[in-house]
Order: structure tokens, then sequence, then C-alpha cells
């Protein structure tokens, strides 16, 4: 008897290795986010570091330049996909981490070629659709809105782990093999993600129309204004990157601070995926957001002021903590606000957005490589996060949210002639093991991813 009771704490508790739906999730995560740490390791070497710094910066401009097509795709055809499709998020899962296999496994010998490009805009329409459906499937998967942000962290705590032992791993592949071997190693990685992706339980297809109150809801001043606020801050992790990357190279830095700066964003990803829940517990996400946002203002206008090692170092750091939270956050406000019927479209539409501001971000410093000094590109990069940060926080208290006195737009539409109010901010119940257990939610709660 204290065997079976003991098994069945462990099926049911999330924070063991049983794979109940989030757990499922969570492994595919892990894999998918090692594959991409091997995939992206592999072509930072072929195509930046490999090069003089010149020529690489033509191939950098043209990579940025490609990486921006995916995303014609993902929005008006993915997140339609996922939201009709019967097994829509599952499939196009174990899809994407099947053709990243298949691209990572061509691109190995095809690493001289042309040839690469094209493969290499094959793996980032499937990474997007990826992203996408993950995010579109948490609500699926835990029981309340209040452990959205839990639930987001765990798996992007998960993320930011795999990627980090994926990329030493990888880079220690490289040092010994060559990068057709990471590639390789990225295929078998995908190839196990997509069967695991199988496992994910199957959805219900959701063929009714988008209603008005739906395409209203979508539109929600908390989810518009929080999803401007997440494209500057985007844009600046792109533009931080790669005027560091170019900039440290130009300066012929040592080999071991391109590690430290790599340390640092790792660790600053961390701290953020293990704060956000914490801080959700006592704030709204509305408040996570424009704080990180504002310590990431304070931080580059600081280290434009004072510009050198250890200022480097700690502009990473405060810039991934600050990214990482907020996009926590918004990921759990476009959950909680956002209509659940066109999640997969609502999802593609801000991940196009966000990748796309990360692709202009990287693509100014790069064009204006021999324009920007250190000091003036994180002075830049402090104006424009403090711009996001006044309107954003400005927004916020022209509506009362900062005060928390905001109506959602799904708390006013209209039920058989009567108004639907709930209150989304309520934190009386504690956020538990439980709320990330599916088999003791009820079915006509939530629709499964």
């Amino acid at each position: 008897m204290g065997a079976t009771v003991e098994s069945t704490v462990l099926h049911r508790d999330p924070k063991t290795y049983a794979l109940n739906d989030f757990g499922r999730l969570a492994v595919v995560q892990g894999v998918s986010s090692f594959g991409d740490a091997l995939l992206t390791v592999s072509l930072a070497g072929s195509i930046f570091f490999s090069q003089d710094i010149y020529k690489s910066r033509s191939q950098v401009l043209l990579y940025l330049l490609l990486t921006m097509a995916p995303f014609a795709v993902v929005a008006p055809i993915i997140g339609p996909a996922l939201d009709r499709s019967k097994a829509g998020r599952r499939t196009l899962m174990a899809i994407g981490l099947f053709g990243r296999a298949l691209t990572c496994y061509l691109m190995a010998g095809q690493l001289d070629t042309l040839y690469l490009y094209p493969l290499a805009f094959l793996a980032l329409v499937l990474a997007k659709g990826h992203t996408v459906a993950k995010a579109s499937l948490v609500p699926a998967v835990v029981k309340s809105d209040d452990a959205l942000v839990d639930a987001n962290s765990r798996l992007a705590l998960i993320g930011v782990v795999a990627s980090t032992v994926g990329g030493v791993l990888g880079a220690g592949v490289i040092a010994v093999l060559g990068a057709p071997w990471s590639l390789r190693f990225g295929a078998v990685m995908f190839l196990l993600g997509g069967f695991l992706a199988l496992r994910i339980p199957k959805a219900k297809a959701s063929t009714a129309p988008e209603t008005q109150e739906e395409v209203v809801e979508l539109h929600a001043p908390s989810i518009i204004f929080a999803g401007s606020a997440m494209t500057i801050m985007r844009g600046s992790v792109g533009f931080l990157a790669f005027f560091l990357a170019f900039h440290l190279r130009s300066s012929n830095e040592a080999k071991w601070f391109f590690g430290a700066v790599l340390a640092a964003s790792a660790v600053g990803g961390l701290i953020g995926v293990l704060i956000a829940p914490l801080a959700r517990r006592r704030v709204r996400e509305e408040v996570i957001l424009s704080t990180t946002l504002l310590a990431a203002a304070v931080m580059a206008l600081i280290a434009a002021r004072y510009p050198q090692r250890f200022s480097t170092l700690l502009i990473v750091l405060v810039i991934a903590l600050a990214s990482q939270c907020g996009r926590i956050a918004f990921d759990s406000l476009l959950q909680r606000d956002g209509p659940e019927h066109l999640r997969g479209r609502a999802f593609a539409r801000f991940e196009t957005r966000f990748q796309l501001a990360w692709v202009v971000g990287a693509l100014i410093p790069v064009a204006l490589l021999d324009l920007l000094t250190e000091r003036e590109g994180y002075f830049a990069l402090g104006l424009g996060l403090a711009f996001a940060t006044a309107t954003y926080i400005g927004s916020l208290r022209t509506r009362g949210a900062w005060a928390g006195r905001v109506e959602h737009v799904d708390e006013t539409i209209e039920n058989d002639g009567r108004a639907v109010e709930s209150d989304p901010y309520s934190d009386d119940d504690e956020i538990s093991g439980d709320d990330f257990d599916d088999d003791s939610r009820p079915e006509s709660g939530r629709t499964r991813g």
C-alpha cells in the first residue's frame, strides 16, 4: 500500500521525472533547446569566427536578412494551422524536430557552400513553428491562470540549462572533431525530440470561426502595450549581441573574455527564469515587465558612462535577465488575457514581431560597424530602452493598470445578456504542483493543446 501511494505521488508531482502532460512538454523543450545550441555554435563557428571580420560581416548580414524570411511563413500559415488542426501543436512540434534533424544532417556537408543558407532558412522556419506551438500549448497543461508564470519559468529554465550544456558540449565537439560532427549530434537530438513530441496528448480540432469578441480580446490594451514593450526589448537583445560580437572582435579581445560574456548571458537568463515566478506571486505581469525594462535601461546608461570589461559583463547579465524575465511575463499575460481559440495565431503574430525586432536590432551594429563606438552603442541602447520604459509605464498609468484598476476585455464581454466579471490578478490560491497536474483538471476547463 505504501509503495502504491508513493508511486502515485511521484507520478503526480511535476517536480519529479514522471511524464504527465507538462512533463512531456518540458522534456521536448529541453531536447529541442539542446539541439538548437548545437546548431547555433556550429553556424557561429562557420560564419563568424572562422573568417576575417569584414568578410564575416557580409555573411552575417546575409544570414540576418535571410532570418527575416521565415516569419512570412510563421504568422499567416503556422498560427491558423495550429488553431484548426486536430493534433496541431503536437504534430507541428514533431514535424519541426524531424525537419531540423534532416536539415542539420544536410548542413554538415554544406558548411562551405551557398546551400548552407537555404538549409539554415528551413531550420529557422521549423524552429519558429516549434516556439509558437510550445507557447500556445502551455495553458493546456496547467490547471489555473495563476500557474502560467510558474509553468513558463520552468520551461524557460529547462531551455537555459539545456542550451548552456549543449553550447559547451558543441564547442568541445567543434574543437575536437569539427563543426560537421556538432551538426550531426544536433540531428540526433532533434530526431529524439520528434519522437518524444508524439507522446504529448493529441488535441481536439478547434474549427469554430473566430468571434468578434475574440478579435477584440486579441487587441486588448494590456496585450498591445506589453507587446510593444517586448518588441523593443527583443530588438535591444539583438543589438547588444551583434554589437558586442563585432566590437570585441575588432578590439582583439582575448578568447576567455568571449567566454565570460557568454557565461554572463547564461547566468542572467538563469536568474531571470528563477525570479519571474517569485515576482508573480507578489506583483502582476505588467509590473514585472516594466521593472525589467527599467533595469535594462539604467544598466545600459551606466555602461555608456563607464565603458570597461566589468560593465560589459554586467550589461550582458542584466539584459539577459530582463529579456528572459520580461518574456515569461509577456507569455503569461497573453495566455491570461488572450482568447483561447486564437492562441496559436496570437503567439505566431507576436513571435513574428519579436524576432523581426531582434533581426532589425542586430542589423544596426553590423551595418554601422565602423561608426559606433562602445560608448555610443551603449548610449543608443539605453535611450531605446528608456523610451520603451517611459511609454509602457505611461500607458499603464493612463489606463489605471498600474494601480490594478483596469477591467480587461474578457471581463466585460456580454454572455446571455449579463457581464462576466473576474479577477485575473487574484492571488488567493497558492501555486502548487497540482496546478500542473492535467489528470486532476476538469475536461470542461481548458481545451488541450
